[in-house]
């Protein structure tokens, strides 16, 4: 079998570790990142040592090219996986989109809501015309961190992690190309699936939002899903879960709970979701945001609450839970994320009926 090769965009902590570890599977990998002095370590080592738990991906994983020229990252690689904040998908699709070549497969990890669909128009609108396939991730298969410049740490690997290509034609081509690193993904139909399946949404801005004086004043310095999760915290994530599973009802899609994602995720189950949170395992040891400017409000906010909400208002659904965390969020960070986020309007979804958001995302085309 001839080497596989991947580009992996982006050096942080999932980046790191997704690199290190498809080489020690054998692919041939490159690393790229926008700012070339977080990753000189990487390059004058070549590669990265990768540590896990007894049993886990360990050693070191040689990168064979570490650049961040975008144009070279981009020709290295059939497979590039974007390992970024999805704050970020729109600066490398506008960046890539002169490389791209026919046939290459973009997979965000993860999407977020709409990832796929924003980084396609951004493609397009800026002038990239080859047969170009975007997948997106439902979640991040790793839980990771990364240990200093050239070191990584996979703390756990999901179980399974469902993906869809836009369109959703093309899933299975997408699923049979990283089949051999990548068993863990699984079809997860299309990417309003995979969008409104975003658990990122739920748990991320308003547990870090409705603890946001604890936060400040320990610096993060307890459990951020074990003390955070309270009975009350838990019943407001609990709302916005039901606002965001009857959005996805009003376009034909029954969403998963997050009970049941918790069950497909991490195998654990519960009451309720306060019961279930306390019985993840993983969840266990994993610190609070040392701060309030934290990916969880300013990724999380615009590119996941918002779209949700967005189609939510667009097909009569309502979000109120999650309008009060988006503007909770937006006075915190003294800025409008309905304005900087992912809404249909931005996406030019906004004058579709459910049926032909539904012949997009399966098919890819408008009419």
């Amino acid at each position: 079998m001839n080497t596989e090769k991947y580009t992996v965009i982006g050096a942080g902590h999932g980046g790191k570790a997704m690199a290190a570890h498809l080489s020690l599977m054998g692919a041939d990998v490159a690393l790229w990142n926008r700012t070339f002095e977080h990753i000189s370590v990487v390059k004058k080592r070549g590669g990265i040592e990768l540590e896990s738990p007894e049993g886990g991906p360990h050693g070191f994983g040689r990168i064979h090219l570490v650049t961040s020229d975008i144009s070279e990252a981009i020709a290295h690689a059939q497979i590039i996986m974007v390992v970024l904040p999805s704050s970020a998908h729109g600066d490398i699709a506008r960046a890539a989109a002169p490389y791209l070549k026919d046939g290459q497969i973009v997979i965000l990890h993860p999407g977020r809501t709409l990832g796929a669909v924003e980084f396609t128009k951004v493609m397009r609108d800026n002038g990239c015309i080859a047969d170009v396939t975007v997948a997106e991730a439902e979640t991040f298969i790793y839980a990771s961190r990364a240990d200093g410049p050239a070191q990584a740490r996979i703390f756990r690997i999901k179980e399974a992690v469902p993906l869809a290509a836009l369109p959703s034609s093309r899933n299975e081509m997408v699923l049979e190309a990283i089949q051999h690193a990548y068993p863990q993904f699984i079809d997860g139909v299309d990417v309003l699936h995979t969008g409104l399946n975003n658990m990122g949404a739920i748990f991320h801005p308003a547990l870090t939002l409705l603890n946001m004086g604890w936060i400040e004043s320990t610096h993060g310095d307890y459990q951020f899903y074990i003390d955070g999760v309270t009975p009350s915290v838990a019943r407001v994530l609990e709302v916005l879960d039901r606002e965001r599973v009857t959005v996805a009802s009003s376009l034909g899609i029954r969403a998963r709970t997050s009970l049941e994602w918790l069950k497909l995720a991490y195998d654990t189950v519960g009451e309720d979701l306060h019961e279930a949170i306390h019985n993840q395992p993983g969840y266990y040891g994993i610190k609070a945001p040392p701060t309030l400017n934290h990916r969880y409000i300013f990724e999380d906010v615009p590119m996941s609450l918002v779209p949700i909400a967005s189609l939510g208002i667009r097909y009569g659904v309502s979000v109120r839970g999650m309008e009060s965390i988006i503007r909770l969020g937006s006075i915190i960070h003294r800025t409008d994320y309905w304005r900087r986020g992912r809404t249909v309007e931005k996406l030019g979804l906004q004058q579709l009926s459910v049926s032909e958001i539904t012949r997009f995302v399966e098919q890819g085309v408008f009419e």
